[in-house]
């Protein structure tokens, strides 16, 4: 059976743990407030954040006004990296992707001014990943892949960031299968039980048809995890494939 066949079930999967906006979790309350307390530090206005339901939102004028504040300010690092990191998190919980070149813009500032920043350096990388996956665009994945690595230089041993370098191959079209399998291979190496590697690796072996290979990951991450959420979604996809007459 070719691999396309999988393609549908392989989205699903992948969506729930790919970086930036594909793994974010929504921000609690308390994380908005942050951001709402550093918008009140940058206009000098001392503001209470709600505590009903509109406390979670920000209107459009509040974040273009944030981000020309931090344009008319461009050598402020420290601007630049604390506004960039909270808009970047705000992006994700609405998922706007829209907002994520003007993020970008602020955060390579505050790149530029220290190009040992872990965290900008892996944010960066989540914001292009996240475009190249909702534009379809190759060229964002490989400058997803450059922040990635400019990480790992710093941490080779960070799983998180190996497993998302990975998926750049993995969702990249046509797909780099042995590319993204060669990064994950190494983030197990680092975190046998990692779940979020087991659970694409074995999707990524799925995806090529090779169920044997995909069965053994999986029974890994049962191992890890036998209350892992995505885990009988694989073993019902591989099932599927075994009751399937091959052509």
């Amino acid at each position: 059976m070719k691999g396309k066949v999988f393609w549908l079930s392989i989205v699903a999967v992948v969506i729930s743990f790919a970086g930036g906006f594909l793994m974010a979790n929504a921000l609690n309350r308390n994380e908005m407030n942050q951001l709402r307390a550093e918008n009140g530090r940058l206009t000098a206005a001392q503001t209470e954040a709600k505590q009903d339901e509109s406390g979670l939102s920000l209107s459009d004028e509040e974040v273009r006004d944030r981000i020309a504040e931090a344009d008319k300010n461009p050598s402020a690092a420290a601007f630049q990296k604390n506004l960039g990191l909270a808009l970047y998190r705000y992006a994700a919980m609405k998922q706007n992707a829209d907002l994520l070149a003007e993020v970008s813009r602020l955060l390579n500032r505050a790149f530029e001014n220290n190009p040992k920043d872990y965290d900008v350096v892996v944010t960066l990388g989540n914001i292009y990943f996240d475009i190249g996956y909702f534009k379809k665009d190759n060229a964002q994945f490989e400058k997803a892949r450059e922040f990635y690595q400019k990480a790992l230089e710093q941490k080779p041993n960070d799983v998180d960031v190996r497993t998302d370098l990975g998926l750049t191959y993995f969702l990249t079209v046509p797909p780099e299968y042995e590319k993204a399998i060669a990064e994950f291979q190494k983030s197990l190496q680092s975190n046998p039980k990692h779940e979020k590697t087991l659970q694409v690796i074995a999707q990524t072996l799925l995806a090529q048809n090779k169920v044997s290979e995909a069965e053994k990951y999986v029974a890994r991450l049962k191992e890890a995890n036998a209350d892992n959420q995505y885990l009988a979604q694989l073993e019902s996809q591989i099932a599927n494939v075994k009751s399937t007459p091959q052509n």
